[in-house]
């Protein structure tokens, strides 16, 4: 899915948010690992990193390609400082309208409102994309992220108490989270 917009962020800097492509690979990656190292509640552990340089380049021309899939990158001053993404569950008749949505930002750009950009651009491509249902899993002790679905229409329906068995703080509750985009 192709996808541009630029932002303005609370600081006055411009934020671009697009679709990454090939060419974007080895920052992908580079943001990737800085996220992962700087909190605990992201699914993986940078040692966990099961792709190389030339799957990403793969993976996100498949997603540039992808009508009902992307792989969105936020830029700063030209420098990739998050990303996140939607895909389809699962592509069989009783699952096709789930699309399931995750996002990290490099914590040197939290709170200036790309979080929210790109949400509320991955919700919007969704919907272009046919979706009626968006969701999301979030460790239950991440306020800040809880907030931003939430304000964004996001609506809590279940939890799982040990969702996440963290290296660092033992189990970790998920909140599951979803969003009817019809």
């Amino acid at each position: 899915m192709i996808y541009k917009m630029t932002i303005t962020l609370k600081d006055g800097r411009e934020c671009l948010l697009r679709n990454g492509t090939g060419d974007d690979a080895e920052a992908v990656l580079s943001v990737f690992i800085a996220t992962h190292e700087q909190t605990d509640y992201l699914t993986t552990y940078t040692d966990e990193m099961p792709i190389t340089l030339d799957e990403e380049r793969e993976f996100l021309d498949k997603c540039t390609e992808d009508e009902r899939g992307i792989e969105m990158i936020a830029e700063v001053g030209g420098k990739i400082v998050g990303n996140a993404g939607i895909a389809c569950i699962k592509n069989v008749d009783k699952l096709r309208h789930r699309a399931s949505f995750g996002i990290s930002v490099d914590k040197e750009y939290w709170g200036l409102g790309i979080g929210r950009g790109l949400t509320e651009s991955c919700i919007e491509c969704a919907k272009n994309a046919g979706y009626t249902q968006l969701e999301l899993e979030a460790v239950a002790d991440n306020e800040t992220a809880l907030s931003l679905y939430r304000s964004a229409g996001f609506v809590e329906y279940g939890r799982n108490p040990k969702g996440f068995k963290s290296r660092i703080s033992g189990w970790q509750e998920l909140v599951l989270m979803r969003l009817e985009l019809e």
